[in-house]
């Protein structure tokens, strides 16, 4: 595995616990889940077509037809991402619903190593990775355990399992489109378009159903602060990291040294209050529960 990887991964695995707080934030502040996370992805849409654009990349969009219609569906694996936490986080907690993710997450990327799926190179699943596998997913089960008494049904449990599962084959799609356009920002700035169209589409037919009110303009100015507009960056910077090192060091570990960035910000982040959520004790079986999920990421970067 490239050195240069590992704490670039830790980092933007980080990112997903600012993007959570800056969600909320926007949430709060328009009165819909739904459009705060448009919002979020159009702004990171924004930032990724300019950044092209600045790159001199915006030409690639011009090859998009010879693309298989499927290698521009990545973006759709962050609509279903960001839905699933709107759904499930007020039902069964942030800490249960992360676990869900995160075991989605390790599955599929397990599988799409050991088969070759979606242009994934395949590796063979040797002890070690999969003992990491097996580590991290315990990890997040004392996690999980040691924070919260909720419980979720089984409807519940397949969406935040598929969910999860959609990150790492975002990352395969996004990781052909790449390939085909020679050009990571606009498969980037692609992925974010999808997904931004799609979440527009979810929040139209929302609005519709329940005669919501617009956000107003002046709550969005008076009550967001300003790292509460950084959501859809951190995002950008996760869905071309991803798909940029799926190819180069595997989908298993892509995947485990995010989600050990994730966990390792969080704590921070539960400790101290910050990001204006609630400060939250953090027991000693949370603490195991890290440290065992960080050992399966080790035993994962071993193979």
């Amino acid at each position: 595995m490239e050195a240069a990887a590992v704490p670039l991964l830790l980092v933007v695995g980080s990112l997903l616990a600012l993007q959570a707080a800056a969600n909320v934030q926007l949430s709060t502040a328009t009165g819909s889940a739904f459009g705060a996370s448009t919002l979020q992805l159009g702004i990171g849409a924004a930032v990724l077509v300019a950044v092209a654009a600045a790159a001199g990349a915006l030409d690639a969009f011009g090859d998009l037809g010879g693309v298989p219609a499927w290698h521009l569906a990545g973006g759709l694996g962050s609509a279903l991402y960001i839905t699933a936490g709107i759904v499930l986080v007020p039902r069964v907690g942030a800490i249960v619903a992360v676990g869900l993710f995160v075991a989605g997450q390790m599955g599929a990327s397990l599988v799409l190593d050991a088969t070759g799926w979606l242009g994934v190179a395949a590796r063979s699943l040797d002890p070690a990775p999969l003992a990491g596998a097996v580590a991290v997913v315990a990890g997040i089960a004392l996690v999980v355990r040691a924070q919260t008494t909720a419980r979720a049904g089984a409807p519940l449990v397949a969406l935040g399992l598929a969910a999860g599962a959609a990150l790492p084959v975002q990352g395969a799609v996004n990781a052909q489109l790449r390939a085909d356009l020679d050009a990571p920002l606009t498969a980037g700035a692609i992925s974010f378009l999808v997904a931004t169209a799609a979440m527009a589409a979810v929040l139209a037919a929302a609005r519709l159903v329940r005669a919501a009110p617009p956000a107003q303009l002046e709550a969005l100015a008076r009550d967001v602060p300003w790292w509460g507009w950084l959501g859809g960056l951190c995002g950008a910077t996760y869905v071309v990291a991803v798909f940029s090192l799926i190819p180069e060091i595997g989908a298993a570990a892509t995947v485990a040294l995010t989600i050990a960035g994730q966990q390792l910000a969080s704590i921070a982040v539960d400790h101290r209050g910050l990001l204006r959520l609630p400060r939250r004790a953090i027991p000693p079986a949370r603490l195991v529960g890290v440290a065992v999920l960080l050992s399966g990421v080790g035993l994962i970067q071993l193979a």
